[in-house]
């Protein structure tokens, strides 16, 4: 009986505990603004950057969306401010005026969220990105995990692929079926 006390005893401490990691999913943007969903990818052994951006509507129709690649940059830092500016030009672009720009990288979503100046090294491509956030009549930031921003993550690794960039409007790209699909299980839930 001792011995299979000390059996019990010993499966509990080596037990591992069951933990569930809580994912966090897509979620769409409130009344009539569009969710600018950006990532970056760094392709380090072609030296370049990826860019991947997707423009949804409360029902989590795309409405538009971008694959492009961009320069070589020195860090992820580098690859998700810049990706964060091409995602606002591209909003600007296809005429998007009430926006939330969300993004995953915390540290470059809250530089975003700063309004003084900022005196990094990447400074000015932040002040770039507040001149364009001036351009749209209501904007906000948000910060998300990767899960619920796979669309994008999708659209930046896809960039690989792309000679400079291309353009999806009002459909789905087909490198994101798959993250769309499960975003969509998770809309008006």
């Amino acid at each position: 009986m001792d011995l299979l006390e000390e059996y019990r005893e010993s499966q509990v401490q080596l037990a591992i505990p069951n933990r569930t990691v809580p994912v966090q999913t897509w979620k769409p943007p409130t009344g009539s603004q569009y969710k600018i969903n950006f990532d970056a990818a760094v392709f380090a052994d072609i030296k370049v950057s990826g860019v991947g951006v997707v423009i949804r509507n409360d029902k989590g129709e795309v409405m538009a969306a971008l694959s492009a690649r961009g320069p070589p940059v020195m860090d992820s830092e580098e690859a998700e401010v810049l990706a964060g500016r091409k995602a606002l030009e591209f909003a600007l672009d296809v005429g998007f005026s009430e926006v939330v720009l969300e993004g995953d990288n915390v540290g470059v979503m809250r530089s975003i969220q700063l309004t003084g100046a900022n005196n990094s090294r990447l400074g000015h491509i932040y002040g770039d990105i507040h001149c364009l956030a001036a351009s749209f009549r209501v904007w906000s930031v948000s910060n998300v995990k990767r899960t619920a921003n796979s669309v994008a993550h999708s659209l930046a690794k896809y960039a690989r692929q792309v000679v400079d960039e291309q353009v999806w409007l009002e459909e789905s790209p087909p490198p994101t079926q798959d993250a769309l699909y499960f975003d969509s299980c998770f809309v008006n839930v």
